[in-house]
């Protein structure tokens, strides 16, 4: 398997070194994820992330592609994604004009269907862009590739086994460069073990006091320390309660940003309630939290 087509005076000589780039770019790794990023570049293999939501999974494909200064090219699965919407379209209404024109032309059938069925009709999505960016290897990101149904997922076999895709009126289609392919999955279905044994493996799982608190401080610069404390203390402690969705990542870095927007230094009962929506999407959640007596919490938090 040919190696990546890294943008010129790009290099990734360890993991160490990509935590530091990525740390630099305000996305804070650990030693197993900087180690499936650098494996996942220097052996062409796809990453598949999976993780509960809002726990940076997606972060991994942009800062990759920010750091490579390479093009991000972004899948966005939903159920019933097709072909139609992830790797090429023809353009009808083009091959009808087209059509029309050659009706009083002497070409025959065959022809005018080579013709019609050429590469100026074609439309390029995602997957096809992938492998068709000429200057240097993209970073592809197949992103919440659980929503899309099996049968899409049969169909990336081909392009992460051999990074080419069949188009049954052009022939295969190899990669110009091979595609840094991340995918990432919530879990909401199990994906099936042909679309593992193609890619290399991370769970991310939400982050220590210590490393939350890192990831804050890099988002947020600035931030008084004492609030940031504070901030994910309290959201550390909310995941423990039993709720439908725990705040992820996501969550508290929004929190601590409306936090400092309303100039809040520290936390008290007041503002917790007041922004409780930026840490609980639904009704039962937020009365789960206050059941559990945001004083009582703040108390604990210190």
């Amino acid at each position: 398997m040919p190696s990546p087509t890294l943008p010129k005076g790009k290099t990734i000589h360890d993991p160490g070194g990509l935590a530091s780039s990525f740390e630099q770019l305000g996305y804070i790794t650990d030693p197993a994820l900087a180690t499936a990023i650098f494996l996942a570049v220097n052996l062409a293999k796809p990453l598949l992330l999976e993780g509960h939501a809002g726990l940076g999974k997606t972060e991994v494909a942009k800062v990759l592609a920010q750091f490579l200064g390479t093009r991000l090219i972004r899948l966005q699965c939903y159920e019933g994604l097709d072909v139609n919407s992830a790797v090429y379209e023809w353009n009808y209404q083009k091959q009808l004009l087209a059509i029309k024109i050659e009706e009083r032309t002497g070409l025959s059938v065959e022809e005018k269907e080579k013709h019609i069925f050429s590469r100026d009709f074609l439309m390029e999505r995602p997957l096809l862009q992938a492998i068709q960016e000429a200057e240097s290897s993209p970073v592809l990101l197949v992103d919440e590739v659980d929503r899309a149904d099996e049968a899409f997922e049969a169909f990336l076999l081909e392009l992460l086994s051999d990074y080419q895709i069949s188009i049954p009126e052009l022939g295969t289609i190899k990669a110009r460069h091979l595609p840094l392919v991340i995918l990432t999955s919530n879990r909401s279905r199990e994906l099936g073990d042909a679309l593992k044994r193609r890619c290399l493996y991370h769970w991310i799982d939400y982050p220590s006091l210590e490393k939350e608190m890192k990831i804050v401080a890099a988002r947020l610069p600035g931030i008084a320390e004492e609030l940031e404390r504070q901030i994910v203390t309290f959201v550390q402690a909310v995941r423990r309660l039993n709720l439908m969705k725990a705040p992820g990542v996501a969550e508290t870095l929004d929190w601590a940003r409306a936090l400092k927007s309303l100039g809040k230094t520290s936390l008290d009962t007041g503002s917790v309630e007041d922004t409780l929506g930026c840490l609980s999407k639904s009704m039962e959640d937020s009365a789960k939290i206050k059941a559990a007596g945001i004083e009582t919490m703040l108390t604990e938090v210190g």
